[in-house]
């Protein structure tokens, strides 16, 4: 028996063994000894063997929470048949908390893939924005709205460019600056007309076709009745035809 307790002795004195478990004891000393005649310290052992008694079976506890655990988070995995077996091991517990980590970082990496109703969602507020009726007419029509905006882009990255503006200013600077500069424009024409023709030659042309309106139709009434009473069509024979009846 002394050499059992000797041998348990040494092994809850390994350095492996936790600190919490081996405790030298402070009361009488017992009757056991050893070969040196020291005290062999055996006065913890039934406290310890309870506590590791306590141990076991919480360990036998804490691996049906985990499995239970890793059935809610894998349930891909079945139950390991060995899971009754009486000796459970730190290594299985380890494993169980391996398993169920790795299906979290696998669960974390698959959520950033939208899923079918996104997807759903995502392409009916497309159809709603382009006036899409069907899905077959989805890609045609994102290729066309590529095509558009690159049109774009390219125009309004040349009027920023022809227009001296920086590369950010919205649109909306771009409308006003051509507005400014279409008005500009417009202003140098008419002052370069009114230079050209003058003040005087304007009411001049204003009278001019004033006197025209009154005379034209009159004139117009007469050719017509000349043609008719001479009974020819053209403007030159008119001459002619009244030198033959003179």
């Amino acid at each position: 028996v002394l050499k059992v307790l000797s041998h348990i002795d040494s092994i809850l004195r390994s350095p492996r063994a936790p600190p919490l478990i081996y405790r030298r004891s402070k009361g009488p000393v017992q009757n056991y000894s050893k070969e040196n005649g020291q005290e062999c310290g055996f006065e913890h052992l039934p406290l310890t063997i309870e506590m590791w008694a306590d141990q076991l079976m919480a360990l036998k506890d804490l691996h049906r929470s985990l499995r239970k655990l890793s059935l809610e988070l894998v349930p891909c995995h079945t139950a390991d048949p060995q899971d009754n077996r009486e000796s459970i091991r730190v290594e299985d517990l380890q494993f169980i908390v391996d398993a169920i980590l790795e299906e979290i970082e696998n669960k974390e990496k698959n959520s950033q893939t939208p899923s079918l109703p996104t997807l759903f969602a995502i392409v009916s507020h497309f159809q709603k924005l382009f006036d899409v009726n069907s899905l077959n007419g989805v890609y045609p029509r994102m290729n066309e709205v590529y095509t558009k905006l690159g049109e774009m882009t390219n125009a309004m990255r040349n009027l920023h460019e022809l227009l001296e503006l920086d590369s950010s200013a919205p649109p909306t600077v771009v409308v006003d600056t051509v507005g400014k500069l279409c008005a500009i424009i417009n202003e140098n024409v008419t002052e370069q007309v009114e230079q050209l023709l003058g003040t005087q030659d304007i009411h001049r042309i204003m009278k001019k076709l004033e006197e025209h309106e009154c005379f034209f139709p009159p004139f117009q009434a007469l050719i017509q009745d000349l043609l008719c009473l001479l009974e020819i069509s053209n403007l030159d024979d008119i001459l002619p035809t009244v030198r033959n009846l003179k």
